[in-house]
């Protein structure tokens, strides 16, 4: 049995049972984070308050909304936005919230991609953080149902019967997600259930393990420098702080974080309450209809660019190229094959132009499949498919003949 004391405090009865002392060293005062790095790396903490604000906002939208589909759309449009004292707020945080976040994740994996963050021991930050991002947008395809809106109710039914697979028909499969030949009451009950319950539990499992898979090989630093830890956390703790390379998280670096964390919440709140109406289609506020389709039917706009990959081909091509671009970020550690973990700029000429070919090309098919699938939009869509596909299977070829700096 373990021995325990008198405690001397509140504080002290805690630390002996909780260990909270060894839990904010690890966690915080002794975790140490490099010093060449710049406000990019702050993108994981503009996440964490992110999702604070979406649970928080959920919290007080779940108080008022009918997960029924006869009044789903009024207690939305209705309820919440004209009847609940700052209800209209709440859905506009949720709102944009729901929309901003995934800006944030693009900017932080991008920046990752940039550094070679998912290099040296650091594949499982990036496999967790893209687990994070399939959760995330499975969480915003879930929530985007529940307002039972036009959009919501197609969007929906489009979705679901890429299950069926194309050609392999397995409809009864569609129809065991839906719980019906269409998306109807069994549908919105158990996409209430993965939003409210199942998904943000994930998604906060998540989070602790993406935090996990940091602690032991440390975060990456612009030069992509071999820092060793422990020799300049010595430095630090013995007074010598101007020439360690490291700093602690806690408060030192977290206070870096919390400035572009204030600059982001005034952009995000000129969001809530002047610009919301980016974050509804305009579709959505007319009630779903099942016998009304819209005239072009679109996912969000952060799903635009794997939309885009889906829609210029055949039915099964298009589902496995569909496919391919959702699994393809995952395998990027192992694709890379450089011996290099730094920034882009001092990989090498090739791999600076994939990374902005990426980057550009997913622009452009973003744009692209907000766009009907006509004319010259309809070729452009079909070449920056082709182009994303053929730049991942180049990828294994560019960077193996790259030189260790």
């Amino acid at each position: 049995m373990a021995n325990f004391k008198k405690a001397t405090s509140i504080k002290d009865w805690l630390n002996q049972r909780l260990a909270i002392e060894k839990v904010e060293k690890v966690m915080g005062s002794e975790y140490w984070i490099p010093k060449n790095i710049n406000f990019l790396w702050a993108m994981g903490m503009v996440l964490v308050i992110t999702f604070a604000m979406l649970l928080v906002s959920g919290i007080f939208l779940l108080m008022y909304y009918q997960p029924n589909v006869d009044l789903a759309f009024d207690s939305v449009n209705y309820t919440i936005m004209r009847e609940v004292d700052f209800g209209w707020l709440w859905r506009h945080v949720h709102g944009v919230a729901a929309s901003v976040v995934f800006l944030i994740i693009y900017i932080h994996m991008f920046t990752g991609i940039y550094y070679g963050s998912y290099k040296k021991g650091r594949e499982m930050i990036w496999i967790s953080g893209m687990l994070l991002f399939v959760a995330f947008s499975a969480e915003a395809f879930s929530g985007y149902m529940l307002p039972w809106g036009q959009m919501s109710y197609w969007a929906g039914m489009v979705i679901t019967n890429l299950f069926a697979g194309g050609s392999l028909h397995a409809d009864g499969f569609v129809e065991w997600i839906r719980g019906d030949y269409v998306p109807a009451q069994a549908f919105l009950g158990r996409f209430f259930m993965l939003h409210v319950l199942l998904i943000p539990l994930a998604i906060t499992g998540l989070i602790g393990l993406h935090f996990a898979a940091l602690r032991i090989p440390h975060v990456n630093n612009q030069d992509g420098e071999e820092i060793d830890f422990d020799a300049e956390s010595k430095k630090y703790l013995a007074g010598d702080k101007a020439g360690s390379k490291v700093m602690r998280f806690a408060n030192d670096f977290m206070s870096k974080d919390m400035m572009v964390v204030g600059v982001y919440l005034v952009f995000f709140f000129y969001l809530v309450f002047f610009n919301y109406s980016f974050a509804m289609d305009p579709v959505n506020f007319d009630p779903a209809d099942g016998l009304k389709t819209p005239a072009h039917i679109y996912p969000e706009w952060y799903f635009l660019w794997s939309y885009e990959i889906l829609r210029p081909f055949s039915v099964d091509l298009g589902l496995i190229l569909f496919a391919f671009a959702q699994v393809i970020f995952v395998l990027l550690p192992f694709l890379d094959r450089s011996p290099n973990a730094i920034a882009a700029n001092r990989r090498g000429p090739m791999f600076m132009i994939w990374f902005w070919l990426m980057l550009s090309n997913m622009i452009v098919l973003t744009a692209m499949g907000k766009l009907p699938p006509e004319g010259i939009y309809s070729s452009i869509g079909f070449v920056s498919a082709i182009v994303f596909v053929a730049q991942w299977l180049a990828l294994p070829f560019i960077t193996s003949f790259e030189k260790k700096v």
